[in-house]
């Protein structure tokens, strides 16, 4: 069974989130590709539609928009995704993930194209310790000397 982590994008609020999606739900996303939309209520956000934009594998290799299917596959690139050359001219061989969804693909990248009527503050609610300031973090315990 496929878990995925969902990155959410909203270009309103300038804010990403990002939720797990696992079961039957993330099963729905499987076989789509990018540029595809997808229905909201995977991601427990009724009401919203969003745009696959991208994403990674389990290994970290991204995937591609103009590279068919679902596998790993060891192109030559020149820009784009993926690869920032270091000068004019200069070309690599990468390797990058096909612009389908399968079961190997870690993280999905998505933006939102039409929005629901709950905003997304309420679907997203901060932890407490957050909004309250307090540090979450444990104090190390001191080495011995």
């Amino acid at each position: 069974m496929a878990d995925f982590r969902v990155v959410v994008s909203d270009s309103k609020g300038a804010q990403a989130y990002q939720v797990v999606v696992s079961g039957a739900a993330a099963n729905k996303l499987i076989g789509k590709s990018i540029g595809d939309t997808v229905s909201g209520d995977i991601a427990g956000m009724a009401g919203y539609t969003l745009k696959l934009t991208g994403g990674t594998d389990k290994d970290g290799f991204a995937m591609r928009g103009d590279l068919p299917g679902p596998a790993r596959k060891k192109i030559l690139v020149a820009g784009g995704v993926g690869y920032i050359p270091k000068a004019d001219g200069v070309k690599k061989r990468k390797s990058m993930r096909g612009r389908e969804i399968s079961s190997d693909i870690a993280q999905i990248n998505t933006v939102i194209v039409e929005y629901g009527q709950k905003p997304l503050s309420e679907l997203f609610v901060k932890k407490e310790k957050e909004e309250k300031g307090e540090e979450t973090k444990k104090e190390r315990p001191k080495a011995r000397k």
